[in-house]
């Protein structure tokens, strides 16, 4: 009997053991929040002619996915790949590193490169050159954003033409009452503080990264762009440009998500994209 008990014991031991060594780094889930595995989503996404991979910039787990699904978009459509992270006044110095005319010291040199480039976007960026992927930069340069959140939008009105054909046509069309430039307001503790311009920024940004999507897809090709999350979490940011240009492109939405708990979303993070990805909070993060 005593022996009985001790293999109970230690059979109990060991699944209790074997139960708290298995740490899922992430768990995908539909839009209705029922679990999916990476194949599902990705069949989906095949099918898709624009993906918004909305990211948090600094997880090791969204950033390794986004090179995966890099790899195996590619196995089935011809896929272009847009960054948030590159500038559009960026964009030339950054096509003549990809066509190896200059190196990566001299990119570094030449443009503004995120902090977190060499760790996050190189290796992503780099796997793309070496398959023949295009890499577009798609983002507005940060002075502009700055100077509509110091100026309002129509301080734009007084760029150069060649300033110009980095940012989306003028005048950027805006709605002030889509909930996240609402949600943005209320990021002030005190309404009469509140800068009502810290929208109209986001927007240029939203809308300039829209426009360049448009301009850069090509027919029958996958564009998959890497951006944050709050650009176009609940389907607004630059999904909401993007159908305002052409309501009948097919558009999926990725975003992701840290919690303590990842068997299930939290409701602030249900139904705000097509996928999610839960990555539990403690996960080590790049910067």
């Amino acid at each position: 009997m005593n022996r009985l008990c001790l293999l109970l014991s230690f059979i109990c031991l060991h699944m209790t053991v074997s139960f708290s060594q298995h740490k899922a780094a992430y768990q995908l889930f539909a839009s209705d929040s029922t679990t999916i595995d990476y194949g599902t989503m990705l069949d989906s996404l095949s099918k898709a002619d624009i993906i918004l991979f909305g990211e948090l910039h600094n997880n090791p787990i969204v950033h390794w996915l986004q090179l995966e699904l890099v790899y195996d978009l590619d196995t089935v459509a011809e896929v272009i790949l847009g960054l948030e992270m590159i500038e559009r006044d960026n964009n030339d110095v950054f096509q003549d590193y990809l066509r190896d005319s200059i190196t990566h010291e001299q990119l570094d040199s030449a443009a503004r490169l995120w902090n977190n480039y060499v760790t996050d976007y190189k290796p992503i960026i780099d796997s793309a050159k070496t398959m023949g992927i295009p890499v577009i930069g798609t983002n507005v340069p940060r002075r502009y954003a700055s100077q509509v959140y110091a100026k309002g939008l129509t301080s734009l009105d007084t760029l150069s033409e060649n300033e110009k054909s980095w940012i989306a046509p003028l005048p950027i069309l805006y709605d002030k009452d889509l909930p996240a430039y609402l949600k943005m307001m209320d990021m002030f503790d005190d309404p009469a503080h509140a800068n009502e311009n810290l929208p109209k920024a986001q927007a240029l940004k939203d809308a300039t990264m829209a426009h360049f999507i448009r301009q850069e897809i090509k027919e029958g090709t996958i564009f998959l762009h890497l951006n944050g999350s709050y650009h176009s979490d609940n389907y607004e940011g630059i999904m909401w440009y993007l159908k305002q240009a052409d309501p009948l492109l097919n558009i999926m939405t990725i975003s992701s998500k840290e919690q303590a708990d990842i068997s299930l979303p939290e409701k602030e993070n249900s139904n705000i994209a097509d996928f999610l990805i839960l990555i539990p909070e403690r996960m080590i993060k790049s910067y």
